[in-house]
């Protein structure tokens, strides 16, 4: 996957995750993808320590698909986190959320998300969502070099 742009998608809930990597698999964009099952195994994957377990690729996501509702460190506060490192603070992120209310979107965009999409509880819709957020990322969307090496 090095040179490549793909998504890291931080999700805390198995089904989820099955769902996202099924539509991202029929979409052709199954091999573009890195899961973090936690908010503290997101942030030691875009850390530039080396305490990450696995091989990372040689640049940052194109984009995170953010739960916001993870184990161990929360969405939010991993959004939060990601925007107060230089080398992540350009980052794409987008919160793929199962409930929201308003005050969860604007803190979520407070805290710099570049969007807010609600999971579909309807299984087609909720893959559709999946593959149009990653090929719009991954196939439509610019980014500064800078903003995607490590």
């Amino acid at each position: 996957m090095a040179g490549s742009s793909y998504v890291l998608l931080v999700e805390g809930d198995p089904a989820h995750e099955a769902r996202v990597l099924a539509a991202l698999r029929e979409g052709g964009f199954g091999n573009r993808v890195v899961v973090a099952r936690d908010g503290i195994e997101a942030l030691a994957f875009l850390s530039a320590a080396d305490d990450y377990p696995a091989p990372r690729p040689a640049s940052q996501p194109a984009v995170v698909l953010l739960d916001p509702d993870l184990p161990r460190i929360d969405g939010l506060e991993v959004l939060r986190r990601i925007r107060a490192e230089v080398r992540t603070s350009l980052l794409p992120v987008v919160m793929f959320a199962s409930a929201c209310t308003p005050e969860d979107i604007r803190e979520a965009y407070r805290l710099g998300a570049n969007s807010y999409v609600r999971k579909p509880r309807d299984q087609r819709e909720f893959e559709r969502a999946s593959a149009l957020i990653a090929r719009y990322w991954l196939g439509l969307n610019e980014q500064p070099d800078e903003a995607i090496r490590f």
